[in-house]
């Protein structure tokens, strides 16, 4: 799901990736507008509440909403670094390092108090954590999936699949149709997973509040147990075939 990479890579790996992560994407959205009335997995509408405050002079809240972006950019670059850094070294480990970092981040953000007793500048710098975690998954999943998957906005995958749902009219090749019709079905589950991670952090978030974001951890966390397991089960049996 994150080892392999180019042609080992498959549909199936592409679609364990999407649905957990979106799924994590999802806790974490619900999690931020909930806790501290922000978005957490995107930029797009940082970008038109940055030029709103900067238009009214309001400098301080454009400022806030300026680090927002940078953080979520900061992320990317960092996951990104850090994966290239590491194949070098380590090829089969350099998605690990980028998801412990989001990890730690989502603990911590976890731990950091409860949403009903936020200051401005304690859910300013949660929100700035949550995009900045964020960026680090997208990027991850987009370096790891060839840009296929993307896990944390709508938008674009909306639009993608707009355009697929319409080429359903015209495509009549069965090689063609079927994998249309597989790209199709990997959008909708990443949104399906997405929304449901919406919903489940919803409603837990009257419960746990900020801890909500330890159900997002455990999928992660239970991700990389899979990964490493499966890639050990393998492991094990090639050596079996040559001996």
């Amino acid at each position: 799901m994150f080892r392999h990479i180019g042609k080992s890579r498959t549909y199936i790996h592409n679609l364990k990736l999407a649905s957990i992560l979106s799924f994590v994407a999802g806790i974490v959205n619900i999690t931020g507008v909930l806790s501290v009335k922000i978005l957490t997995t995107n930029v797009t509408g940082h970008f038109a509440y940055f030029a709103e405050e900067l238009v009214n002079k309001n400098y301080t809240s454009a400022f806030a909403f300026l680090l927002f972006i940078l953080f979520f950019l900061l992320g990317a670059f960092i996951s990104n670094l850090l994966i290239e850094i590491i194949s070098r070294v380590k090829p089969g480990r350099s998605h690990l390092y980028p998801m412990i970092i989001e990890v730690l981040i989502l603990v911590l953000v976890a731990i950091s108090g409860t949403g009903s007793i936020l200051s401005d500048t304690h859910g300013q710098l949660i929100a700035c954590a949550l995009l900045f975690a964020m960026g680090i998954q997208n990027s991850l999943v987009t370096k790891v999936s060839q840009s296929v998957v993307r896990t944390t906005h709508l938008t674009g995958l909306f639009t993608d699949l707009g355009i697929e749902l319409s080429q359903l009219f015209f495509y009549r090749k069965t090689t063609e149709f079927k994998k249309l019709g597989k790209s199709i079905y990997l959008k909708l589950a990443i949104i399906s997973f997405f929304f449901s991670g919406c919903v489940a952090g919803g409603f837990l978030f009257h419960f746990l509040e900020l801890k909500t974001l330890l159900v997002g951890v455990a999928c992660l966390v239970m991700a990389l147990l899979y990964d490493n397991l499966l890639f050990g089960f393998y492991s094990f049996k090639r050596k079996i075939r040559f001996h």
